[in-house]
């Protein structure tokens, strides 16, 4: 009995230790513990944020305003930001970006608890970290390859770090509900500011190879015209940055209504927001620790409208609903949707993108997920304020619904480009049988 027992766990050790295989790097668990601190604060800002703005407006529409005013730096930046990526040291970005994003918070918290703080402050310091963030996103995800050297891991690395952000997303709004609730938001600016030290600390104590200097030898305009057509050019990279530009247009804007709903449909409070936000963060963490389980990134690519369609169908009954328990699970299994097909997109672009574009292409990316998203918060902060926050939020799950539909139609086409760049990766063998067998799985 004992010996059959041990033969189990070791069983199971083996065949789960390939789930955290990306965490044998050294520089990878710095970033890790460095960034499962400082996302906690982020999300507890982000969630103070939107409560400091409606308790002192009561307004959706400003509610939307301030969201437009934090994301639309980088639909304008984040291309530029991309080439000086590709040009730059990585570590060196991040680290002034950290620094920068820093003494944002600290700004805000400081207003904030000497009660100066009005929405003029708010939506200026918005922008700042909206500037901020446009370099940070593309670096952060260009550098990754960095720290994990290995390209076989470079999928794990990335589904480990997507439940780590959303780990974050599950602690920090329901803890700046509960700070919220007990003092201001003032604090939870605080603790956010606090939290950076952890991330530039652990940047600072990488260990990297020395890379070669990357000397520039086209003007940024032509660079960025480059990264233009390898994106446009390129089916799959492209079909999945339209794709997620329609969610982040239509569908990631729900997140700014939370209040409304927190307060006026469910009839409660902070805490209320917590639960929602909470509860949207479970089921994102699911979903990350679903990718981090497999072996592959065969069958990403299938994964991505199937779990664009899970979001909008999570959406549209989330506006039906009026009680909070259903609420809650429904926030779930949007989360779920939602971070399932933004993780496998992230995955697939960073295995097909060649080196020396990644950080143009991966602005792209940015631009893409956050970069449209100013625009959609501030057509779901009006429509919200016109028809109300539950059928906007239900028109906004249809459209997501009808971009799934659409992205199915084109697997077949990405797949074939596709194919080449698995077989030279050895992601997928290069024999015929193989390709056959494969042509419903990349």
């Amino acid at each position: 009995m004992t010996d059959a027992a041990d033969n189990t766990e070791e069983s199971l050790t083996r065949d789960y230790s390939h789930a955290w295989r990306a965490l044998r790097h050294g520089n990878f668990r710095l970033f890790f513990g460095g960034q499962s601190i400082s996302l906690i604060g982020t999300w507890m800002t982000r969630i103070a944020t939107s409560w400091l703005v409606y308790r002192l407006t009561k307004s959706s529409l400003l509610l939307g305003t301030v969201s437009f005013a934090g994301q639309i730096p980088t639909f304008l930046l984040a291309p530029f930001a991309g080439v000086l990526v590709d040009r730059m040291n990585r570590r060196t970005v991040l680290v002034w970006t950290q620094v920068l994003a820093m003494i944002q918070s600290l700004a805000l918290a400081a207003l904030t608890l000497t009660h100066h703080v009005t929405i003029h402050e708010i939506v200026w310091l918005s922008v700042f970290q909206g500037i901020v963030n446009s370099f940070d996103m593309p670096g952060r995800q260009a550098f990754m390859v960095q720290m994990v050297e290995d390209r076989a891991d470079l999928s794990n690395a990335i589904a480990i770090n997507s439940s780590m952000v959303n780990m974050a997303r599950l602690i920090g709004p329901s803890l700046a509900g509960l700070v919220i609730a007990a003092t201001n938001e003032g604090y939870c600016f605080l603790i956010d500011g606090i939290s950076y030290i952890a991330v530039i600390a652990s940047l600072l104590m990488m260990r990297l190879p020395a890379l070669k200097a990357k000397r520039a030898v086209t003007s940024m305009l032509e660079q960025l015209k480059e990264g233009w057509t390898y994106v446009a050019g390129f089916a799959p990279i492209r079909t999945i940055l339209l794709l997620f530009a329609l969610v982040s247009l239509m569908g990631m804007p729900f997140v700014v209504l939370m209040p409304v709903f927190a307060a006026q449909v469910l009839h409660g409070g902070a805490h209320t927001l917590g639960f929602l936000m909470g509860a949207m963060g479970v089921g994102s963490l699911i979903s990350g620790l679903s990718l981090v389980l497999r072996k592959s990134v065969r069958g990403l690519t299938r994964m991505i409208p199937i779990a664009a369609a899970v979001f909008g169908a999570g959406l549209v009954a989330f506006g039906f609903s009026r009680t909070l328990w259903l609420s809650l699970v429904l926030m779930l299994i949007t989360g779920f949707g939602m971070m399932q097909g933004l993780t496998s997109s992230n995955t697939i672009i960073q295995t097909l993108v060649s080196e020396d574009k990644r950080g143009r292409v991966m602005s792209y990316y940015t631009v893409a997920f956050v970069g449209m998203a100013p625009f959609g918060s501030l057509m779901a902060g009006a429509l919200a304020h016109s028809i109300g926050a539950p059928m906007t939020v239900m028109i906004s799950g249809v459209a997501v619904i009808a971009g799934a539909a659409w992205f199915w139609t084109r697997l077949p086409m990405m797949r074939r480009e596709m194919r080449p760049i698995y077989i030279e990766l050895g992601i997928i063998p290069p024999d015929v049988e193989a390709l056959l067998e494969d042509a419903g799985g990349n």
